[in-house]
C-alpha cells in the first residue's frame, strides 16, 4: 500500500539515533543490511552506519550506545560530539504504509560520532537470517565513501551527519 504525499504529510517522523562509529585511522563502521522483507530500506546491498529507534523515555545518548551494543556488540566507545539538531528522512512512495507498520513518514535522527577504543574481535553481529541480526557483514570505509554506499533516500542526511562531525573527520 502506497500514500499519496498528501496523506503520508501527516504522519509522523519515527524517533531515532544513529551512530559514526570512528576508530582510532578515521576509518568509519558500515554495516551490510540484512535483506529483511518488510524492511524500512527496501531490498539491495546497502550498507549503513548502526542506527535505533528510542524507546520512550530513553536519552537520546543513552539509545545510541545501546542500539550500537545491539546491532554490532560494539561497547568499547567515548562520545566525541553529538548533531546539533536533528536530520529527517522521508521513505520513498513504496515503502509507506509497509515500513514500521504504516505508522511514519520517515526517522527523525539524533546523530552522534563516537571513537572506538577497542580491538575489531569485539564486533559480533550475531547469526545472520535472524530477526535481531540488523547486518551480514561490516568493514571500515574512507569518510568520502559513505554517501555512494547508503540507501539513495538516506545520503542527504549522511551528507548531514558528514557535515557536522568534518572536525572529527579531518576534513
Amino acid at each position: 500500500m502506497t500514500f499519496p504525499q498528501s496523506d503520508s504529510s501527516r504522519l509522523a517522523y519515527r524517533p531515532c539515533v544513529g551512530i559514526m562509529v570512528l576508530n582510532r585511522s578515521g576509518q568509519v563502521w558500515v554495516g551490510q543490511r540484512a535483506d529483511m522483507p518488510g524492511d524500512a530500506e527496501g531490498r539491495g546491498t546497502w550498507w549503513q552506519m548502526p542506527q535505533g529507534g528510542i524507546d520512550e523515555d530513553e536519552d537520546a545518548s543513552r539509545a545510541a550506545l545501546r542500539e550500537l551494543r545491539e546491532e554490532t556488540a560494539i561497547k568499547s566507545v567515548e562520545i566525541l560530539g553529538e548533531t546539533p539538531g536533528w536530520l529527517t528522512y522521508d521513505l520513498p512512495p513504496h515503502l509507506l504504509g509497509v515500513a514500521w507498520g504504516g505508522r511514519y513518514r520517515g526517522q527523525r535522527q539524533k546523530w552522534f560520532a563516537v571513537r572506538f577504543l577497542g580491538e575489531d574481535s569485539e564486533v559480533d553481529l550475531g547469526v545472520p537470517g535472524t530477526p535481531h541480526a540488523e547486518f551480514v557483514a561490516w568493514r571500515w570505509c574512507a569518510p568520502a565513501d559513505l554517501p555512494a554506499l547508503v540507501v539513495p533516500f538516506k545520503r542527504d542526511v549522511y551528507l548531514g551527519v558528514m557535515r557536522a562531525f568534518a572536525p572529527l573527520l579531518g576534513a
